[in-house]
């Protein structure tokens, strides 16, 4: 039945990926860093300055404190990110030459930088297989009956062991494409869903077919409307 859905949200979701602008790792880690606890699109309008300013983890490293945080205020918890940014930059200089690391044992020493982030970088910059447990992957995967786990470490175990490894990091990304748009937390649609089929947990959002098409959500930039 997991393998079921996956196939019914790759069929859906045939353009699912990383939604985080980036061309090289130290960019990737950054900007998913910067991501938490707003939107990706909010993120990928600050990067391109922010690169431009800080190309590598040398120049972030020496970043005065008061420009950087200006110039991802809009992100919110600007201060915090800044401190962990500049911190997590002077690291790969100290300890890894600038260079961001592939493993998952080096990136989970870097500030800020937790299993989630690390296998966001892993899969999407370096090409290793991971499970990107963020809220809608957790949401989700206790829904469709995958786990019934609250902690993030838990839940990627469980997760891990109904696919199969080289299909870790897409079933990341269709998972938080189908929380996006579809499997909301508070009130999902059902009706529009193109694996109710298999849920279990059909029937905990809006089931009539019209209702629930009005509530998808597709990310636009700010300031347009669908």
């Amino acid at each position: 039945m997991a393998r079921s859905i996956h196939r019914g949200l790759a069929a859906h979701y045939p353009a699912a990926r990383c939604e985080l602008d980036f061309t090289t790792p130290f960019e990737l880690l950054v900007a998913t860093v910067l991501s938490a606890q707003t939107t990706d699109i909010r993120v990928n309008l600050v990067t391109p300055g922010v690169f431009a300013r800080y190309p590598d983890a040398t120049a972030l490293a020496a970043a005065d404190r008061t420009e950087l945080e200006e110039m991802i205020r809009s992100t919110g918890f600007f201060r915090a990110k800044a401190a962990s940014v500049t911190a997590l930059a002077q690291r790969l200089v100290h300890d890894f030459g600038g260079e961001v690391p592939a493993r998952m044992v080096d990136l989970v020493t870097l500030p800020g930088v937790g299993r989630k982030t690390a296998n966001v970088v892993l899969g999407n910059a370096f090409g290793i297989p991971g499970i990107t447990v963020d809220t809608h992957v957790g949401r989700l995967s206790r829904r469709f009956g995958w786990t019934g786990d609250d902690d993030p470490v838990k839940v990627e175990q469980d997760v891990a062991e109904l696919f199969e490894k080289r299909d870790w990091t897409m079933l990341s990304h269709r998972l938080i494409f189908h929380g996006r748009r579809t499997c909301h937390a508070r009130r999902p649609a059902c009706g529009a869903c193109p694996v109710a089929a298999q849920c279990p947990s059909y029937g905990v959002g809006e089931t009539d077919p019209d209702v629930a098409r009005s509530l998808l959500r597709f990310e636009l930039a700010p300031g347009v409307t669908a």
